[in-house]
């Protein structure tokens, strides 16, 4: 039985020019370890842990007209199935489904807005060993500028109960796996549609988040690191977030939950 429930983000990768740079200023902001890194064979790829368990992992751009980013990849029974689904659903492929030694089956896509994201069939790498605690992925977002088209796109690829948070956080839903009930509570992701003041030039995007202890710390460790803080600490009903990006130009966010 799979570790992950279908559309539940199992993983989360930074796709870097200077993937030792990353393991300084990851290694220094959540207190990540990494692996000797993967051979030319899987692209050089290191794996971060938290205590011991993975937690994500770095990679090396293979061209510098790649974007410097953070990926989120969905868990999927069946690549190919999903795979079909995004492009009936109107999306494309920009990776075929393609096994990736004995930990498991991958494929990247863009769905009808441009945002790009992952899937995982997860073989002997499951996904996150730790997840929804300090340093590690506890939630992602799609930011876009149709609202109704985004979501008959992902409750159609992932079959998401929808939830609108729109007396809460305007232009905000939730989504929760199928068969559950939607809401705060199920959620495993999100849509937010991108206001008038958002730059037209910036597309449709994902922005992963990390749990943290302290949002402000990690704002100012972010910039002592030689990072920038995009959106300063803010608190939401669901805690105190920012958006930071690091030294190489990778966009990310932080979540600090709210004392009990």
């Amino acid at each position: 039985m799979a570790a992950y429930t279908e559309g539940v983000p199992c993983w989360v990768d930074a796709l870097l020019p200077d993937v030792e740079a990353g393991k300084r200023f990851y290694g220094e902001l959540f207190g990540w370890t990494f692996d000797e890194g993967a051979g030319p064979e899987y692209g050089h790829y290191a794996q971060a842990y938290k205590d011991g368990k993975a937690v994500a992992a770095l990679a090396p751009k293979r061209d510098g007209r790649m974007p410097t980013v953070w990926n989120v990849y969905f868990a999927t029974p069946d690549a190919l199935a999903s795979a079909r689904r995004i492009e009936d659903a109107g999306g494309r492929l920009v990776m075929e489904p393609m096994p990736v030694g004995p930990f498991g089956t991958m494929a990247l896509a863009v769905d009808p807005e441009g945002a790009v994201f992952g899937l995982w069939q997860g073989g002997t790498h499951e996904g996150f060993e730790r997840a929804g605690e300090p340093d590690s992925f506890c939630w992602t977002e799609v930011k876009v500028r149709d609202a109704a088209r985004a979501d008959a796109f992902y409750e159609e690829v992932f079959r998401f109960e929808g939830f609108d948070l729109d007396d809460v956080i305007d232009g905000f839903r939730t989504w929760s796996p199928a068969g559950t009930e939607p809401g705060p509570d199920t959620a495993v992701g999100g849509r937010e549609l991108m206001g008038e003041g958002v730059p037209a030039e910036l597309p449709a995007h994902f922005l992963v988040y990390f749990n943290v202890d302290d949002c402000d710390e990690a704002a100012r460790v972010t910039r002592r690191l030689g990072g920038r803080v995009q959106s300063p600490p803010v608190d939401i009903p669901y805690g105190r977030i920012a958006t930071l990006v690091d030294n190489q130009g990778a966009v990310f966010a932080v979540l600090q939950d709210h004392a009990d």
